[in-house]
């Protein structure tokens, strides 16, 4: 099974934008001190699989950027999670 038909530049910017929405919101949530308990409950089950798909999505859009043209959307993406992704593992630092 090739994974190059199942993504494509529009479904893989909206995934890393995805991807970067959930660590906005994620910051916001911790700027503004927001204390929910149905927000917490969230941010515990989806911050390990958004930070694995940061990382794959990251390689895998770096990888499929070079076998296709460019799009410029995509590249914006690509950077946004890259930005991200240097942020987000910084943090653990």
């Amino acid at each position: 099974m090739n994974i190059n038909k199942f993504i494509t530049h529009n479904r893989l910017t909206i995934v890393n934008f995805a991807i970067v929405s959930y660590f906005l919101l994620l910051w916001l949530v911790y700027y503004f001190k927001i204390d929910l308990v149905l927000i917490g409950v969230f941010r515990e089950l989806l911050t390990i699989p958004f930070l694995l798909a940061q990382l794959f999505f990251l390689v895998f859009g770096v990888i499929y950027l070079v076998q296709h043209k460019l799009n410029v959307l995509n590249l914006i993406s690509l950077l946004a999670l890259a930005i991200c992704s240097v942020i987000t593992i910084g943090s653990f630092f």
